[in-house]
């Protein structure tokens, strides 16, 4: 099962390395948008190879990290407009087709609210949450500008990571995965530490406001 993962990863690296170079930058948007809207598309397989063309000078690093930030912000703004403007009740009826259940819409929506708007930026580092993040917020109706501020700030630390992981260590899917996962492994705990210095710092700032 593992060698067959592997396969289909390896091949859709050599495929998207090629469609990239031929569609270039605006490939990088059209499929970060797709990987940061509802559908599941793993961002491992599209900045990666983005990354592994800047090393023979057919891309610029800062231009692909560029694209990759513009491309998850176009796919996480179709995700909040969805529940900001359509509403919990639509995400409940359409949950097939979104990929999601209701009780997934339950859990984030609850996190959302108990620990505000750090949660766009903290969620867009945790793989399996990063693309669903943006539901809760349109939800809660956060304010567009932060929300935007907020998942660019997430979304723009993940696609560095990945453009460097795929400049360094080239069109190897093996390597690719295991480099993400451990960098995802590693940086979860800093996202504890850090949502939990915000909600203590705010629960703090409230109690000197009472």
């Amino acid at each position: 099962m593992k060698e067959t993962i592997l396969a289909f990863f390896g091949s859709a690296m050599v495929f998207l390395v090629n469609t990239v170079g031929a569609l270039g930058y605006p490939g990088i948007i059209l499929l970060m948008a797709v990987e940061s809207s509802f559908i599941p598309f793993p961002s491992e397989v599209v900045i990666p190879p983005a990354g592994y063309l800047t090393v023979h000078g057919d891309m610029n690093i800062v231009l692909v990290a560029a694209a990759g930030i513009l491309g998850s912000l176009i796919g996480a703004s179709i995700n909040y407009s969805l529940a900001f403007f359509l509403g919990r009740k639509f995400l409940i009826k359409y949950q097939r087709f979104l990929f999601l259940n209701e009780k997934r819409i339950d859990a984030m929506d609850t996190f959302f609210r108990r620990h505000g708007e750090i949660t766009t930026f903290a969620g867009r580092l945790i793989p399996g949450v990063r693309q669903l993040i943006s539901l809760p917020a349109g939800l809660a109706r956060m304010g567009f500008g932060k929300f935007i501020a907020y998942t660019a700030l997430g979304a723009g630390i993940w696609v560095i990571i990945l453009a460097y992981i795929g400049r360094f260590v080239g069109n190897n899917a093996e390597l690719v995965k295991e480099y993400s996962h451990r960098i995802g492994l590693a940086i979860f705990p800093i996202i504890l530490i850090l949502l939990a210095a915000y909600i203590l710092i705010t629960r703090y700032v409230e109690k000197k406001l009472e």
